[in-house]
């Protein structure tokens, strides 16, 4: 990136620039090995606009991290968003879990910074509060997913019984996700989504396809599996 082209960015793009930098030496170098040179290098920025924009290294770190998460549950949710007002509750819940198990949120690089960053919860009450926050927000959307879907079946949906579906979906998420992104060769992560979707119609009481197969819909714009990904799958 030029000097020139640099100084046409907005605020807000620069900061995110640096914050997404910051995230990329993360998953390369750790938190020890990142340092504000090679945030710079990565952002195409002088040193000088780390202390302009966040102070220090350290507020820049914390910075990117809430990014982090702020990036995983927004892309989640669009995903459910997509035009909501016409579809229903099970197509809705369906794209949300195809949202966390595809592309772009399905990644190596994510779950690591995910469980670099995890790390410092226990010690850094900055670090421990964009923790609770992003789960906050993350189950008020399923429970509101949730709750559209029970009532659609004529279903109990008191607010009680949406928050521990809500709570055990993301358990299962988080698992699947977690597992899916590190790649392990063991099966082929396409078998991710559909495994969501059954356990998730299972937890709720659904009727055996209410939630819909693995695949999209057509006119369905969740992020897909990159083509890689059937690649690694050992034999069933």
């Amino acid at each position: 990136m030029s000097r020139k082209t640099f100084q046409r960015l907005a605020l807000d793009e620069r900061r995110q620039s640096l914050m997404e930098a910051t995230l990329t030496c993360v998953a390369r170098h750790g938190l020890d090995g990142t340092t504000v040179r090679r945030i710079t290098e990565e952002a195409g920025v002088t040193p000088g606009l780390v202390r302009h924009y966040f102070g220090s290294k350290d507020e820049l770190i914390k910075n990117a991290y809430a990014y982090l998460i702020g990036q995983l549950t927004a892309r989640a949710s669009e995903s459910a968003d997509t035009d909501e007002d016409e579809l229903p509750a099970a197509q809705q819940l369906r794209q949300f879990l195809l949202g966390n198990l595809t592309s772009p949120n399905l990644s190596e690089d994510k779950v690591s910074l995910w469980a670099t960053f995890i790390g410092q919860i226990r010690h850094d009450p900055f670090f421990a509060e964009i923790h609770r926050e992003g789960y906050r927000e993350f189950l008020e959307f399923l429970e509101r997913l949730v709750e559209g879907v029970l009532i659609d079946h004529g279903l109990p949906h008191r607010g009680p019984q949406c928050r521990r579906h809500a709570i055990a979906i993301n358990g299962l998420i988080d698992g699947l996700w977690m597992e899916g992104s590190l790649n392990s060769g063991l099966y082929n992560r396409a078998l991710l989504p559909g495994l969501a979707i059954e356990a998730t119609e299972r937890l709720l009481g659904l009727p055996t396809r209410a939630l819909g197969t693995a695949g999209l819909a057509p006119h369905a714009t969740a992020p897909q599996l990159q083509e890689e990904d059937a690649k690694c799958a050992m034999p069933e």
